[in-house]
């Protein structure tokens, strides 16, 4: 399906200095960032296809699966940031997660995580990083299994560690250009998307939060925290930022 970007405006949509740009934004860790980089005065647009439960955001609502969806969406904030010269934080947040396994994964289900988790991005980052004014950040949202991997979920560890040279090769191509990168590696964080992967079953929701010397999830707002202050924070380009309450490790 062809989707249109669409665009919930507030009553001033003009550009503002500060500007906040997170693909999914509708829920979980996106949701609680959107919240807090409006609280803190920037203007924030949510890329996903369900408007961000925050109605001070604005949504352009944009199906991350079809490429000529985010192609529009790319075009639309590109023409808004080249109107007036803005400091963006640039939010990779936005994944798709199957359950499945090296040796039966379908390629249509592969690329399709692929192009959710991998491509999308490069089409927003060829689009909108030659905008980016110094001061800019663009954060990916990677996880635990961008730098491991666990069993059924093969398409999800590979494009996260796909992410993982994405943002690398990004430090190194913005060098000079005052705009600085890093990867927020959540670990188990209680999201919708979490949950869902473990059937809503308490007993493995359980028994995941015992893999933390906290015993517990990762709360979205701990996240948001992070990726505020990565936002804040140039002397982290190029890193690998871990978040997970200190994971035992097997």
């Amino acid at each position: 399906m062809v989707n249109v970007a669409y665009r919930k405006l507030n009553k001033d949509s003009s550009l503002t200095s500060n500007l906040a740009i997170i693909s999914g934004a509708s829920a979980g860790i996106g949701a609680k960032t959107a919240t807090l980089f409006t609280d803190q005065g920037y203007r924030c647009i949510n890329l996903s296809r369900r408007p961000c439960p925050d109605e001070r955001v604005e949504n352009w609502l944009t199906d991350f699966s079809d490429p000529q969806a985010v192609a529009s969406t790319a075009q639309g904030l590109a023409h808004e940031l080249s109107q007036q010269a803005s400091r963006v934080c640039l939010v990779h947040n936005a994944a798709l997660m199957l359950k499945d396994r090296c040796d039966s994964t379908a390629d249509a289900d592969l690329h399709r995580v692929l192009q959710v988790n991998v491509a999308a991005i490069n089409t927003l980052n060829g689009a909108l990083l030659p905008h980016l004014s110094s001061g800019s950040s663009v954060l990916y949202i990677g996880s635990t299994l961008a730098e491991k991997a666990v069993a059924g979920a093969f398409s999800y560890v590979v494009s996260k560690h796909a992410q993982t040279g994405m943002m690398r090769a990004t430090c190194q191509d913005l060098m000079g250009r005052g705009v600085h990168t890093a990867m927020i590696c959540p670990g188990f964080t209680d999201t919708e998307m979490l949950r869902a992967h473990l059937g809503h079953d308490p007993t493995i929701v359980e028994a995941i939060s015992s893999q933390n010397s906290f015993g517990r999830l990762v709360n979205p707002t701990e996240i948001a925290d992070m990726i505020w202050w990565a936002h804040q924070s140039p002397v982290i380009n190029g890193a690998i930022l871990h978040g997970n309450l200190g994971q035992i490790e097997h």
